[in-house]
């Protein structure tokens, strides 16, 4: 078929959008996907840029350019991150897109997949200044966004405040409050129990699963988390409930190592004390992030940034299970350096999904206007990550193939299906 063609070469950083056309061109491979549909599924069904002048607070206009990808409608709106940095581009903001659409589908939520990103630097913007920001760029969007069409949610660099200003200029546009046309959002706004500490709670229940697959006890397992946020630290916190001793946490400031394990409460508390940084820790020894990367642990959790483990580093990874906390932390080339190394992997598109499936529980919970309990949120949150990774597990074991093709076999072949019954013009 005419899509086998090899991929473009990816460089040593590795283009995230290449690294994602790279796995979708091999499951596409193992399904036997056609051509026609192939096209249909690869491209983004729309991509937005906008420019966005706002007065600073020194009065000097300044302005910004802001992304939205909408990937995917085909199982229903889209549903995405929005992403405050200064390393945004188009074709992270694709790949992302693309990801969440897989990601839906992995865990079969009725949403398509989006993603969203401005060119900025959050840490150096006052109050004021994101907020002028967040309402121009909505403002700007106004016509993609909403609870039937588009659904934007925090990423990095965004919280639940961003997501406050989102919902309520685009409220103010509609002339009425629209809660569900963002989750993320602050509990008094509509937001759901169980939504912060959502992602990482799916990273502890994939983790979990896989190790009683590879017959890990979690009492005598260690850990290493590579970033601290909130997907980190929450991950971090669960797994070590569960009996694992986390000995490596890291953030952009540096990375720690504690031999007999790090007091992750302490490294919460302290973080949270000390505006959000891990900088200046003294629970621990400080060492480098590759060092972190790769300790001798049996579990390492990526969960900070894109294109961490590339072909240049992952030989030297000595964990015997990976868990993507983050979005696209290991490069396509290097997943056949960790496949041959039996190093298991729990791909990103099932790990961290459980941010977006407590996302779509918010948005059920708006529509219906009626809030669950924090353990109704994460009785059923729980279920679907178990229920998706038991799929993933029996589609890899079908096809002989690692977690992270299965994961794309199933995403695919779901949207495909679906397109075929809705079809085309």
């Amino acid at each position: 078929m005419s899509y086998y063609i090899e991929p473009a070469p990816i460089k040593d950083k590795e283009n995230p959008f290449e690294s994602m056309m790279f796995r979708f061109d091999e499951a596409a491979r193992i399904i036997g996907l056609d051509d026609e549909v192939y096209n249909v599924l690869k491209s983004p069904a729309r991509q937005v840029i906008v420019s966005l002048p706002v007065t600073m607070d020194n009065g000097k206009i300044e302005v910004f350019t802001g992304y939205r990808v909408v990937h995917s409608t085909v199982l229903g709106p889209s549903k995405g991150g929005i992403r405050y940095d200064m390393d945004v581009t188009l074709d992270e903001v694709k790949a992302l897109a693309a990801w969440m659409t897989w990601k839906c589908a992995v865990v079969d939520i009725p949403y398509g997949g989006a993603k969203g990103g401005i060119i900025c630097n959050p840490r150096k913007m006052s109050a004021g200044e994101l907020e002028r920001l967040t309402r121009a760029y909505t403002s700007a969007l106004v016509d993609v966004f909403g609870p039937d069409r588009d659904i934007p949610a925090p990423d990095m660099g965004t919280g639940p405040r961003e997501m406050a200003w989102i919902m309520d200029e685009f409220s103010k546009a509609q002339g009425k409050t629209v809660n569900a046309v963002i989750t993320g959002k602050p509990l008094v706004l509509g937001g759901s129990l169980g939504r912060t500490e959502a992602t990482g709670r799916g990273v502890m229940i994939s983790a979990m699963s896989a190790m009683s697959k590879m017959n890990m006890n979690p009492i005598k397992s260690t850990c290493a988390i590579q970033g601290f946020g909130n997907v980190g630290s929450h991950a971090a916190i669960l797994l070590a409930s569960r009996g694992l001793k986390v000995c490596g946490i890291s953030d952009h400031t540096g990375a720690f190592w504690n031999d007999n394990g790090i007091d992750v409460e302490a490294a919460v508390q302290y973080r949270l004390e000390n505006n959000g940084l891990l900088e200046g820790f003294t629970g621990a020894e400080r060492i480098s992030n590759d060092e972190l990367l790769e300790a001798k642990v049996d579990i390492l959790v990526p969960a900070a940034i894109e294109d961490v483990i590339t072909k240049n580093n992952a030989h030297r990874i000595k964990a015997k299970l990976i868990v993507e906390g983050a979005n696209g932390p290991t490069g396509a080339k290097a997943d056949k350096i960790l496949y041959d190394n039996e190093i298991t992997v729990v791909p990103d598109i099932l790990a961290n999904a459980g941010g977006v499936t407590v996302s779509y529980f918010e948005w059920i919970q708006n529509r219906l206007g009626y809030k669950w309990t924090a353990e109704r949120v994460n009785r059923r949150s729980d279920r679907i990550m178990k229920s998706a990774f038991e799929k993933v597990h029996q589609t890899a074991v079908k096809y002989d193939i690692s977690y992270r093709l299965a994961a794309y076999v199933i995403a695919i072949q779901k949207v495909a299906d679906t397109y075929r019954y809705r079809g085309g013009y």
